[in-house]
Order: C-alpha cells, then sequence, then structure tokens
C-alpha cells in the first residue's frame, strides 16, 4: 500500500520546523557549544555591520564607490557558491539525500529548503552586506525603491544559488570523491583568499595613505550586469536616474532565480526517483593484499602500508596531508609575491609536515582495538610507531627537496640551500619525535562521521590546543641546537654548510629518541588510547 502523500503547506511547515529544531538541538549539545556559536553569530554580525558601515560611507567621498560595493556582492556570491562544495557534510539541512525515502512531491520539498535556507545567521550577515553595498552607491528616491526589490532579491538568488548546487551535486559530494574535491577545494579556496588580500592591499593602501578605486572599475563594469550582482547594483543605477536598465538588471536577477529553481527542482526530482549509480555496480574482486615490495619487512612496513593507504583513502587524513603541504606553499607563494622570500622558508615544511605524527590513534577510531590486541612487546609498540613515522618520512621528505629546489631556483639563493634543508630536515625529525609522544600522552577523539573538516570530538578542545601549541613549543625546543648554530654562522660570517649534515643527523636521533620513550608508555596507556580512539 502506498504512504499518504502529504500536504505542501504541511512539508512546508515541517521543513522549516526541522531547521529550527536542528539549531535548537546544536545549541543544546553543551554550553560550551551554545556559547561559541552565539559569539561566533554576533562577532560575525558586528564584522558584517562594520563592513556596511564603512561601504556607506564611501558614497560621495571616493569616485567609484558603487564599484566596491559590486565587487563586495560578487565575493559573496562566490563565497555561496563554494560552501556547499567545501562544507556539503557539515550540514544536514543542506544535504537532499537525507529526504529521499519519504513520500515528498520536489515543489513542497523545493519551497520548504528555500524558506529554511534563509534561517540562519549566514542569510542574514548577508543581507547586513548587501544593504552596505547598496548604500555604496545610492542616490535618490529611485535608489531606495530599487534598493527594496533588489537587497532581498539579490539574498533569495544566493540561498538558491548555494542549494542549487548542493542539491545538483549532492550524490558527488557524499560520495569519497567529493570529499577529496572538498579537500583540495578547500585549500584552493584559502590561496585564493590570501590572493586576494594582498589585492585588497594594493587598492586600500596603508594607513593614512589615499585610497584609490580606481582599479576597481574594469571587473566592476562587467560584474554589475552579472545576476545576483546586478539586483544589488539596481540601486546605483536607479539614482543615476537610468529607471529602465535599473529594472532590466532586476530582471536579470529574477530571471537566475528562476533558472536555479528550475535547476534545483529538477535535481530534487532525479533524487527522489533515480537510484545511486553506487548500488547498481558490480561487486569488485577484492584487491590483492600483497604487501609493497620497497617497504620494509616485518611489522614496520605493515604499518607503513596501513598508514600510507589511510593518508590516500580517509578524508580527514588526507586533509591534515594536503594542508600541511598547501600552509606550506600559502607561506612561500605570500613571500614571493610580498618580496620577502628566503630559502629558508623551507623550514616551514619540516614543521608542518613533521606535525603529521599528531594524534596518530584517533585516526583509526575502533579499528583501533585490532592494533591493541597486537601490542604484546616493547619491541612491537617501537615498530607501530616506527612504521608510522617512515610512512610520514615517505612523502615529507620528497616534498621539502623539491620545495627546497624551487624555491632556490625562485631567489636565486643557492648558497644557502645547504643549511635551509638541514634546519628543515632537523625539525622534521623533531617534529616527529614530538608528534610521537604527544600521540602516546594527550591522544584526543576523533568524529566518528568522515567530514574530513572536523578533526575532533565534541568537548576535545583542550587536548587539541594541547596538541597543537604543545608540538610547535616541542619542536622549536628540540630544533634549538640546530637552529642556534645556524643562526651563530649567519651572524659571525661563518660557514653554514655544516647544518646540512648535523641537520638530518639529529633529526634522526630526535626522532628515534621521541619513538623509544613514546613506545615506552604506549603500553601502559593502551586502554586509555583505545577509550579516546573508540569514544563518538
Amino acid at each position: 500500500m502506498n504512504a499518504p502523500v502529504p500536504d505542501g503547506r504541511t512539508v512546508v511547515r515541517a521543513l522549516v520546523a526541522l531547521k529550527l529544531r536542528l539549531l535548537r538541538n546544536g545549541l543544546r549539545r553543551s554550553p560550551g557549544r551554545a556559547t561559541v556559536y552565539v559569539l561566533g553569530a554576533v562577532v560575525g554580525l558586528a564584522f558584517a555591520a562594520g563592513i556596511a558601515l564603512a561601504m556607506a560611507m564611501l558614497n560621495g567621498r571616493y569616485a567609484g564607490s558603487g564599484d566596491a560595493g559590486v565587487m563586495l556582492v560578487g565575493v559573496l556570491a562566490l563565497g555561496w557558491t563554494a560552501i556547499p562544495l567545501f562544507l556539503f557534510s557539515s550540514d544536514e539541512s543542506a544535504d537532499p539525500t537525507r529526504l529521499t525515502m519519504l513520500p515528498l512531491r520536489p515543489g513542497p520539498l523545493l519551497r520548504g529548503s528555500l524558506l529554511a535556507g534563509l534561517i540562519g545567521p549566514g542569510p542574514l550577515v548577508s543581507l547586513v552586506l548587501v544593504t552596505g553595498a547598496a548604500l555604496s552607491g545610492a542616490d535618490g528616491a529611485g535608489s531606495a525603491a530599487a534598493a527594496v526589490l533588489g537587497m532581498p532579491l539579490t539574498v533569495i538568488c544566493l540561498v538558491t544559488l548555494s542549494r542549487a548546487v548542493a542539491a545538483g551535486n549532492a550524490r558527488m559530494l557524499s560520495s569519497r570523491r567529493g570529499k577529496d574535491f572538498a579537500i583540495f577545494g578547500g585549500l584552493l579556496f584559502a590561496l585564493l583568499i590570501q590572493v586576494a588580500n594582498i589585492g585588497s592591499q594594493s587598492i586600500f593602501g596603508r594607513p593614512g595613505s589615499q585610497l584609490d578605486l580606481s582599479p576597481l572599475k574594469p571587473i566592476a563594469s562587467v560584474l554589475r550586469w552579472i545576476p545576483p550582482v546586478s539586483a544589488m547594483d539596481a540601486a546605483r543605477t536607479a539614482g543615476e536616474g537610468r529607471y529602465g536598465l535599473a529594472l532590466l538588471q532586476l530582471a536579470a536577477a529574477g530571471a537566475l532565480l528562476a533558472a536555479l529553481l528550475r535547476w534545483w527542482r529538477r535535481s530534487l526530482q532525479e533524487l527522489m526517483v533515480t537510484p545511486d549509480s553506487s548500488t547498481l555496480e558490480v561487486a569488485r574482486g577484492v584487491q590483492s593484499s600483497r604487501g609493497w615490495g620497497f617497504l620494509p619487512a616485518g611489522r614496520t612496513g605493515a604499518v607503513m602500508q596501513r598508514h600510507l593507504r589511510y593518508a590516500w583513502r580517509e578524508p580527514r587524513a588526507k586533509a591534515a596531508v594536503f594542508t600541511g603541504i598547501g600552509m606550506t606553499l600559502v607561506v612561500c607563494v605570500l613571500s614571493l609575491v610580498q618580496g620577502w622570500a628566503s630559502v629558508y622558508l623551507l623550514a616551514a615544511a619540516g614543521m608542518f609536515l613533521g606535525l603529521q605524527m599528531l594524534n596518530l590513534f584517533g585516526m583509526d577510531g575502533s579499528a583501533f582495538w585490532m592494533v591493541a590486541a597486537t601490542l604484546l612487546t616493547p619491541s612491537d609498540a617501537r615498530d607501530e610507531l616506527r612504521g608510522r613515522a617512515y610512512a610520514v618520512l615517505s612523502y615529507a621528505v620528497p616534498v621539502t627537496l623539491v620545495l627546497g629546489l624551487v624555491l632556490a631556483v625562485v631567489t636565486g639563493d643557492w648558497a644557502h640551500l645547504p643549511a635551509a634543508l638541514g634546519l628543515a630536515l632537523a625539525l622534521l625529525g623533531c617534529g616527529i619525535a614530538t608528534g610521537a609522544t604527544l600521540s602516546v600522552l594527550a591522544p584526543y577523539t576523533m568524529p566518528a562521521d568522515s567530514n574530513p573538516m572536523r578533526n575532533a570530538a565534541p568537548g576535545q578542545s583542550g587536548l587539541v590546543l594541547i596538541n597543537q601549541f604543545g608540538s610547535m613549543f616541542g619542536v622549536a625546543l628540540l630544533a634549538l641546537p640546530v637552529g642556534g648554530y645556524l643562526g651563530w654562522a649567519l651572524t659571525t660570517d661563518n660557514p653554514t654548510w655544516p647544518v646540512l649534515l648535523l641537520g638530518p643527523l639529529y633529526g634522526a636521533l630526535a626522532a628515534d629518541a621521541g619513538i623509544r620513550l613514546a613506545a615506552g608508555r604506549l603500553l601502559e596507556r593502551t586502554p586509555e588510547i583505545l577509550a579516546k580512539a573508540v569514544e563518538r
């Protein structure tokens, strides 16, 4: 017997109530979570209000103030488009696949999802920013009339754009490939933010310098006719007396909204009636379990292989690896753009990649009990930690060497490349020692889901801070002999090339000592580590 299809208004009310309940239940998990959420929302609104006020103050003072508003809404539209691609799995209300088994029609589901999407601090912050952007170019009653229509239309377009992108790519984003895309996309987005920061410095200048908005004009002259930016810019156009063009800009945004709603509805229809292709695939043969020939023999090689498989297949492990590499590249790119690049930036690679040893057992989750069952002797503990360290070194050392050659080519500072490599390898070894020790002494729980953007379960913030700040302080302290010698050599014009020999040797000794120290405590702390690994 077919299940009855609920009334459209009932579905809309239920979806809106569901969004409100999700927000309320999220705040009721813990007082700390509620405090952070409320403070974050207040700070976000205050920051948005400050930007809106600054944009409004540009009007009448600087030529091209409306261009700044156009650029602001353009960046806002890009952000709303990118949010579901990078944070899809962290927002349950944006995932339409959770409702595919319910007897819902696409129309009511679409209306309810749109109204639910307009609830929350995100749309409110966007409305404040769009208001400031509209005021940056507004002038007169015509602008006010156009803004009354254009500002809410812009926000609705932004929310609809985000939800349509999420629905159109729902199955891809919920797969492992989608999570991999989120990792790479997030790193690229962070790099673009830094590039935009550099560009804004060139436009707004330093404190006390004259504001120059002229570089924005070529881009804004095109962007203002692209919806949904055009709906906001209609206020400026109407203020100039060009009412026909203002209506055309509003009509373009309305056409975009209609197209997005049509795309969104079609995506929901396909999700409701089309089975997931992953359920139709023929079962594949079990992959060969033979080891990789180039790995060490025994337990060390098996552990190394397992850890490398995690780094490639597990979204959170992959996110940690590429975040370490990405942060190093961001530092290098920014230094090159701003003109203070140095081959010694290679030390950042040693620091970030060495800390991939942090919280080794939290990533295993409930599977750690299989590892714990085989940890019978101190030799087993050393081999377990040594295999994981070798896995980190297998990609950290090549990345460090390649990056060192690239920095030497770009900066032309070949003379200091040996010392920079030695320092980076010393930091890498110290990072392995520190990470192995903290993994045993201060483990923390990883979340049960596979969202690559979440690296700790709720209530673990204290242990995460201990790992993050303790690791950086520990690495800097351990590497002090090598860094101290290099500093002395640079200030006294003595040769720095001995660091190339001293650094790797010191790093290897530090890593071995840290692994032995951690292995000595691993056996006695295995029950506590197991409890942290399986806790969710």
